[in-house]
């Protein structure tokens, strides 16, 4: 078995343990300060977004298909930023199938548009007949918004009548919620300092890392039921259930993660380092920052925040006393749960208690306790008597007779 798998299968046991729960408020004060950065880059740089929410100028050039290519998509793109006009110095150029390729501006003066169409005739080598020019409003772009929050609300409205009637406790939903509001802001965050635009891609890949994060949420949840059913039988508090739970599906939600991360950041680097596309670099980054958010908070921040929630609940205050009133017991019982002839003791003993001095119970017998046989004076010899028949006990009615 791999270190990795023994490291899994520990992790689930309960062998190794993480304290996830335990430290929760480093996990909050972690979470507070990077929130804290993305709203100050929200705050003070805004969001960029792109000509399809603000309005711009799009130019349409037909090509043969064989100048359709990236390399002409970078040396169009670099010819009209070289123009010099503000509002041209970051177009989106793309490709649009294989006769065409689009160049996309701000807004543009009269003056402007003809400079940009100038570069751009001069760079293709086309005719004045293959060149079109069109003028983008702002309203798809609002409609866009919209649209998108709409979504988003029936999205949330959706996840907590889901989680409630799943789990049937509203503070797994109130829970998931909070990590689901981690995870945009922290990804809107990241796009404000970063400068990308906002596009629809990035509406899309927004939507697309809540069902992410959700997802990784639930499976933990999940596993948080299962082992507080019982809390009685396993004798551990609601805190050392959720945890053990995390502990449980940790090594999956990781995997997960790399698995998903991986192409996800091989497709942002190719876009921004090497192919400049704009819409394919927007989503990409959407998707990145939000799966990396949303498997921190399904980790660090879900499952802490609903035992802090559920603290205060009668059942989970009675298995707490539970727990505290056994580990005294447990610490005033030098055998460990045992009687010193190794029977167990069912009033202090836990379920798995082993034997005194076997040291297979989880809490071995400290050296010098329980019974211990006296050293032998000499070698122990054959007597005179050990050959005699013991006597035997036998029943009343048959006492006295031979």
């Amino acid at each position: 078995m791999g270190r990795l798998s023994r490291l899994g299968n520990d992790l689930y046991t309960g062998r190794r343990s993480i304290d996830f729960v335990g430290r929760r408020w480093l996990w909050y004060t972690l979470s507070g300060v990077i929130v804290v950065v993305a709203v100050l880059g929200l705050s003070l740089r805004g969001l960029d977004y792109g000509i399809e929410f603000t309005g711009g100028a799009e130019y349409r050039v037909n090509l043969p298909a064989e100048q359709v290519t990236q390399s002409e998509v970078d040396d169009l793109r670099e010819a009209v930023a070289a123009t010099g006009i503000d509002d041209a110095a970051s177009p989106v150029v793309t490709t649009s199938g294989s006769e065409a390729i689009l160049v996309q501006t701000q807004p543009l003066t009269t003056a402007e548009s003809e400079q940009v169409v100038d570069a751009i005739l001069e760079q293709t080598g086309a005719g004045p007949d293959a060149l079109s020019q069109s003028e983008l409003g702002a309203s798809w772009g609002e409609e866009i918004a919209q649209r998108a929050l709409l979504g988003l609300a029936v999205f949330l409205v959706l996840v907590v009548l889901f989680i409630w009637a799943y789990f049937r406790q509203w503070k797994m939903s109130l829970a998931a919620l909070v990590a689901l509001a981690h995870d945009v802001l922290i990804t809107i965050g990241v796009y404000a300092l970063s400068g990308f635009e906002v596009t629809p891609a990035t509406v899309t890949g927004l939507l697309t890392i809540l069902g992410f994060s959700l997802y990784d949420t639930v499976v933990v949840f999940d596993k948080v039921r299962e082992n507080t059913k019982a809390m009685k039988q396993t004798r551990m508090t609601y805190a050392e259930s959720a945890n053990l739970a995390v502990n449980q599906t940790l090594v999956r939600s990781i995997n997960t993660s790399v698995v998903a991360l991986l192409p996800v950041g091989a497709i942002l680097y190719v876009s921004v380092v090497q192919l400049g596309s704009g819409n394919l670099k927007d989503l990409a980054l959407a998707l990145f920052v939000g799966m990396a958010a949303g498997t921190y908070s399904s980790i660090f921040i879900a499952t802490p925040l609903l035992v802090h929630l559920k603290s205060g609940e009668d059942d989970v205050k009675l298995a707490e006393k539970r727990a505290r009133a056994r580990r005294r017991a447990i610490d005033a019982d030098p055998y460990g749960g045992r009687t010193p002839s190794g029977r167990r003791d069912p009033v202090t003993a836990p379920d798995d208690a082993a034997p005194a001095g076997t040291g297979s119970g989880k809490r071995p017998t400290a050296s010098g306790q329980g019974r211990t046989a006296p050293r032998p004076r000499s070698d122990v010899s054959r007597s005179a008597a050990s050959g005699r028949n013991q006597p035997t006990r036998r029943p009343r009615s048959q006492r006295g007779k031979r």
